[in-house]
């Protein structure tokens, strides 16, 4: 995960991460439209060479990219013009492995004669291999190639992260033995199971200490990742994602459903509406993606 260069001067990083499924089922979780909106955030794909790759992270948060190299079900590329820096071609590959599994790899390269933007691509990969990653991991294994009925919220809290986390927290009650996640009283309804966040790759270990923004994140923790991904039971079958991210000064918040087959298409609305609601009352200047 650490920058690295290559033979032609480019600095480049990678996350990696082993799913279930054949080449073509993880092609289609990656490399279509509906697959990655599936696991990631809204995406469309346009899939050829000379398509358009178009993610939204949320409101005028939209990553536009131009598909530069297509070769399903192994690997494609696509590149964007970031601001201040130039072309940034991002690569998606899928490797077959034994055992009905594969292996899925995403490398951002760019060019740059100082390391001024080495903390943003840890980051990225960072944000890979530890968070996507484990999302893509279970759907696939769980969900993979069901109707996905997904939205996302985001909010700015004004205080710093820790107490931020708590406000968060608040919604839920958490058995920190088993790992039941349920709804705290005048929460949405959600009741599910947190999925295991533990780092053990020494580069992501690595990260913690060294790269600006995840130390941030951690910053006043006491340990604690402020980060839960839980495999949901209710509203709908699914997934929740919730994090913050510090910002120096005021924190992000993230809160991201993905909900799965008739279930999910029935419960989505209502969800959005009640987390929604929820989140605009604890933090007033919510944005809604």
């Amino acid at each position: 995960m650490p920058v690295k260069k290559d033979k032609n001067g480019q600095r480049y990083v990678e996350a990696e991460a082993e799913v279930p499924g054949s080449p073509e089922e993880v092609w289609r979780a990656i490399a279509t439209g509906k697959g990655i909106s599936s696991w990631f955030v809204p995406t469309t794909i346009d899939e050829r060479e000379g398509g358009a790759a178009v993610s939204s992270y949320g409101p005028g948060m939209d990553a536009v990219a131009k598909i530069t190299k297509w070769n399903p079900p192994r690997s494609f590329v696509a590149e964007a013009e970031e601001e201040g820096l130039g072309k940034v071609a991002t690569e998606f590959v899928v490797e077959a492995r034994g055992g009905g599994m594969c292996v899925v790899r995403v490398v951002h390269r760019w060019f740059a004669s100082t390391n001024d933007w080495d903390a943003q691509f840890e980051g990225a990969a960072y944000g890979w291999a530890a968070s996507f990653f484990r999302i893509l991991r279970l759907y696939l294994a769980h969900f993979a190639g069901q109707e996905c009925s997904a939205f996302q919220l985001a909010a700015i809290g004004q205080a710093p992260g820790p107490e931020t986390w708590r406000t968060i927290k608040s919604a839920l009650r958490i058995d920190h033995g088993n790992g039941r996640v349920t709804s705290a009283p005048g929460a949405p309804e959600l009741v599910g199971r947190a999925q295991s966040l533990e780092v053990s790759d020494p580069d992501l270990l690595a990260a913690r200490e060294t790269v600006p923004i995840i130390v941030a994140a951690l910053e006043g923790m006491e340990g604690e990742n402020p980060e839960l991904l839980v495999r949901l039971e209710r509203p709908a079958p699914g997934f929740a994602h919730v994090f913050i991210v510090p910002m120096g000064g005021p924190t992000m918040v993230w809160i991201r459903f993905y909900l799965y087959g008739d279930q999910g298409a029935a419960a989505v609305a209502d969800a959005e509406r009640e987390w929604s609601a929820w989140l605009a009352e604890r933090f007033p200047q919510e944005v809604s993606a």
